[in-house]
C-alpha cells in the first residue's frame, strides 16, 4: 500500500509539473527531463511556497534586493573589469555540468557564490560585489553572465525550485531585441533595471542585437510558510546543489558532482556515437535508463519516508 501511494505521488507531482504553465515540453520531451526526476522535491517547495507561484514574482516582497539596484554601478564596474580580462568566459573543462549545455550557445560566466562557498576568485577581483552579498543571507549563488551577440538559449526548466532567480541589467544592449521569456511573458534587460522569476517555469533567452549582454545573476532563497519547510530546503541546498559547485581558475572549489561530469560526459559522447550508428538502440538504451532512473528515484521515497 505505501509502495503504490508513493508511486501515486511521484506521478502525481510529474504530471503537475508537466502542466504547470501556459508553455510545455512535449510530453515525451518531459520524460526525459530532469524536471521529471526533480518532480517530487519541487512540488513539495510549490506546496508551502510563502509567495504565489506564477513566472515572475514580485521584487517588492524582497526589499533586500534593493541593495544590488542601489549599486548597480559599483557591481558593474568589477564586471567590465572581469570582461576586459576575459574573465566571465565558458568553462575550458567539463567541470559546469549545469550549465555545459549553454557554452556552445554563447553563454559565459564568473562564479561569485555557489550555495554556501564564495570561490576565491571572486574574492580576489569582485570584493565589493560579495561584500554586498555577504550582507543578505538569502542570496544562495550568485554570478556574471554573458550573452554574446545573435545567441540564444533554447527553452528549458532550471531544475530545482527552492530558489527564485534573480536577473540585474548592468551592461546590456537596453533593446527589445535581447529578452528572457518566461513561461510566454517577455521582459527585456536594461541597465540598472532587475526582475525575479521562477526559473522551473520553462524559459529562453536571446540576444539579436550586435552588443554583448551581461547581467548579476543571484539564486534568491524562496520564501515558505513553515519552519520545517525552510529548513528542509535549505538541507536540499547544501547538499545536492553544493554539489554542482564549478570553479572559475584552480583556486576555486569543484563540487562533486562536476568532479564526476567529465566521465559522465564521456558516456553521453559514445550515446551520441551510437545515435548516429543505430537511432533504434540508442532510444532503447536511453528509455532504459531513463526508467531505471525513475525506479531508483521512486526507491531512494520508498527509503526515506
Amino acid at each position: 500500500m505505501v509502495l503504490f501511494l508513493i508511486v501515486g505521488i511521484c506521478i502525481a507531482c510529474v504530471v503537475y509539473t508537466h502542466l504547470r504553465g501556459k508553455v510545455r515540453h512535449k510530453f515525451v520531451r518531459q520524460l526525459s527531463d530532469h524536471s521529471t526526476f526533480m518532480a517530487p522535491i519541487n512540488c513539495f517547495m510549490y506546496a508551502f511556497s510563502a509567495i504565489p507561484n506564477r513566472p515572475y514574482a514580485n521584487l517588492d516582497d524582497f526589499p533586500e534586493l534593493k541593495k544590488f539596484r542601489d549599486n548597480w554601478e559599483t557591481i558593474r564596474a568589477e564586471a567590465l573589469a572581469l570582461a576586459s580580462e576575459g574573465a566571465i568566459k565558458a568553462s575550458e573543462k567539463y567541470d559546469d555540468a549545469g550549465f555545459n549545455s549553454f557554452f556552445r550557445r554563447g553563454w559565459k560566466r564568473f562564479y561569485l557564490k555557489w550555495y554556501g562557498d564564495y570561490h576565491e576568485s571572486a574574492k580576489q577581483y569582485c570584493p565589493k560585489t560579495i561584500e554586498m552579498i555577504e550582507s543578505i543571507p538569502s542570496i544562495k549563488a550568485a554570478m556574471f553572465t554573458q550573452l554574446s551577440p545573435g545567441s540564444q538559449l533554447v527553452k528549458h526548466r532550471d531544475p530545482y525550485a527552492g530558489s527564485l532567480r534573480y536577473h540585474l541589467g548592468i551592461i546590456t544592449p537596453n533593446s527589445d531585441d535581447c529578452a528572457i521569456d518566461v513561461d510566454g511573458e517577455l521582459y527585456s534587460w536594461r541597465d540598472g533595471d532587475d526582475v525575479l522569476f521562477d526559473e522551473t517555469y520553462i524559459h529562453y533567452a536571446y540576444n539579436k542585437t550586435d552588443d554583448d549582454r551581461i547581467i548579476f545573476f543571484c539564486d534568491v532563497e524562496r520564501p515558505m510558510k513553515f519552519g520545517f519547510a525552510t529548513l528542509i530546503n535549505r538541507f536540499f541546498g547544501k547538499i545536492a546543489m553544493a554539489a554542482a559547485a564549478s570553479p572559475n581558475d584552480d583556486t576555486d572549489k569543484t563540487g562533486f558532482i562536476n568532479k564526476a561530469f567529465k566521465y559522465v560526459y564521456g558516456i553521453r559522447r559514445i550515446g551520441k556515437a551510437l545515435k548516429k550508428k543505430n537511432k533504434p538502440l540508442y532510444h532503447l538504451t536511453k528509455w532504459l535508463l531513463i526508467l531505471g532512473g525513475l525506479g531508483l528515484l521512486i526507491w531512494a521515497y520508498i527509503a526515506i519516508f
